[in-house]
């Protein structure tokens, strides 16, 4: 093949080149003007640098930022300046796996050349910052194969370089042993393979990781599933210190949640012993429009909405209903939550919380179909009465009711009081109206004669199955007839003779009794 220049002006620049050096080395001006001169006559490139010896030695801290196409990290490495950036790429190359070609370079906002120094870009002191992008091995046009070819041939050439190492310490006089005559010369011994790498790859960066760790240290991508940390692996002295770091944030962390879980908890018993919660910042009445400070409006403990109190107070003496239902409404959404009876109390005066209350009995009275009120003139007691209960003893006027009769007739019974009734209707209007009334519900089917003592009797609710309250005589009310026969219970010659035959006694029959 044949060369680019001639092989005689070669030689002779390089041994112009070195004197030159020599020249700027020792401070001669005049030796070194010649040697350029003679180099320009050669008209062969030529690559003028300074050596290591020149910059500082000491070790720095340099802060990378290094980022991929899926995700980004900070490592921290030991640099000198005198670096340049392919020995800094070399580097990355041996520590952290990436080739050479994959890795791009950006210090001060520029990007670097591979012969440039750290120093040529102010990289002089402790936490220095460069940026480091990770290229795909697709855009870089790198073949795994081209790539291991590479890692192959870095490792003969330091196996090379450590037997010449070994050989020229062996050919040393005062370092080699003399040999017995007639002995063989002993060969170098070859370096060691390198150790196998212990930890699993990442899939997404293909940063090797240490096994212990549970996240790839470069791009934060989860450890494979089916990776197991081998069982006679034993962690570096940083992977201890890391794991214990570990252990103490978890702890940490733990701690913290149950410090918030017991200050919740404590929140949460602080409010609830309150009837009223305030408004814990400023708000705006959805009602008024009127801005309420932290501590002065309300918030509504069912639906967390929240108010001035005026509005909600005067939203529930406005109510018309035994329950109040929350004010907030907008074009889309309205609230169906109600108000606790605590939060009511504690927002009305005991006047209004008074009127509030018998609104609600009032209301429940209304709405119950089992209610019945006292009789007693402006008594406001009231009950609510199941079908085996015939009596209503009023708390407030201490009458007792007949819920039969529907009236108080003390020291008579039924009987007698409705005897009595149809007396005092010929000249008493209330008992005329009374016995109106009871002659409407007969007519209606709300009430029928005992079929044995005549008195006027009522079915409440319930079983068709009704006792009379005077004689005892058990009736069927679909029928209006004795349930039993003359022999009394089970006779089944007479009566409704319900169930006889597996036969209902009526059409309407519930067949309950």
């Amino acid at each position: 093949m044949a060369l680019p220049y001639n092989a005689g002006n070669l030689k002779k620049a390089e041994e112009t080149a070195q004197m030159l050096s020599e020249a700027i080395n020792t401070g001669d001006k005049a030796e070194a003007i010649q040697c350029v001169e003679e180099l320009l006559t050669l008209k062969v490139p030529v690559c003028m640098r300074l050596t290591q010896e020149a910059y500082s030695q000491e070790f720095i801290r340099l802060r990378v930022g290094v980022e991929d196409a899926l995700s980004d990290a900070y490592i921290t490495m030991l640099v000198t300046p005198g670096m340049t950036i392919s020995e800094l790429k070399q580097k990355i190359n041996r520590d952290y796996g990436f080739h050479p070609s994959l890795q791009c370079w950006i210090i001060g906002k520029r990007f670097v050349k591979d012969e440039d120094t750290l120093f040529s870009h102010n990289v002089t002191c402790d936490d220095d910052q460069a940026f480091l992008f990770i290229r795909s091995a697709h855009s870089a046009k790198l073949s795994r194969e081209q790539q291991k070819q590479e890692d192959q041939d870095r490792r003969i050439g330091g196996i090379i370089e450590n037997i010449e190492v070994l050989s020229r310490g062996a050919a040393d006089p005062g370092a080699r042993r003399k040999q017995p005559q007639g002995s063989p010369a002993r060969k170098p011994c070859p370096a060691p393979p390198p150790k196998p790498v212990v930890g699993w790859s990442c899939s997404q960066c293909t940063y090797m990781n240490k096994p212990t760790r549970p996240g790839c240290a470069m791009c934060s991508a989860a450890r494979p599933e089916n990776y197991k940390i081998p069982d006679i692996y034993q962690p570096d002295e940083e992977e201890t210190r890391r794991l214990q770091q570990e252990e103490l944030a978890s702890l940490q962390y733990q701690q913290s949640i149950l410090e918030e879980r017991e200050k919740n908890f404590l929140t949460l018993i602080e409010t609830d012993n309150q009837d009223l919660v305030s408004n814990t910042e400023e708000i705006s009445c959805p009602i008024c429009c009127e801005d309420i400070p932290a501590g002065q409006g309300a918030t509504l403990r069912e639906c967390l909405h929240s108010f001035c109190r005026e509005c909600v107070k005067l939203t529930i003496v406005n109510c018309v209903d035994a329950e109040v239902v929350c004010p907030y409404a907008d074009g889309e959404y309205s609230c169906n939550c109600t108000l606790q009876d605590r939060e009511i109390k504690t927002l009305l005066s005991p006047e209004e919380y008074q009127k509030f209350l018998e609104l609600r009995l009032n209301i429940a009275e209304t709405r119950s179909e089992n209610s019945y009120h006292c009789k007693t003139l402006d008594c406001p007691g009231w009950c609510i009465f199941e079908d085996d209960v015939n009596e209503f003893a009023c708390d407030i006027c201490n009458e007792t009711n007949c819920l039969l009769c529907k009236a108080i007739h003390k020291g008579m019974n039924c009987k007698e009081y409705q005897d009595d009734l149809r007396l005092r209707a010929e000249n008493d209007a209330a008992a005329k109206r009374t016995t109106e009334i009871l002659e409407m519900m007969l007519q209606n089917g709300e009430a029928m004669y005992c079929p044995k003592c005549k008195v006027i009797i009522q079915k409440k609710d319930g079983c068709d199955w009704i006792c009379c309250l005077m004689c005892k005589t058990e009736i069927c009310w679909v029928t209006k007839q004795a349930r039993w026969g003359p022999q009394g219970h089970g006779d089944v010659s007479g009566g409704c003779k319900c169930r006889i035959n597996s036969a209902p006694c009526h059409p309407n029959c519930q067949n309950c009794h």
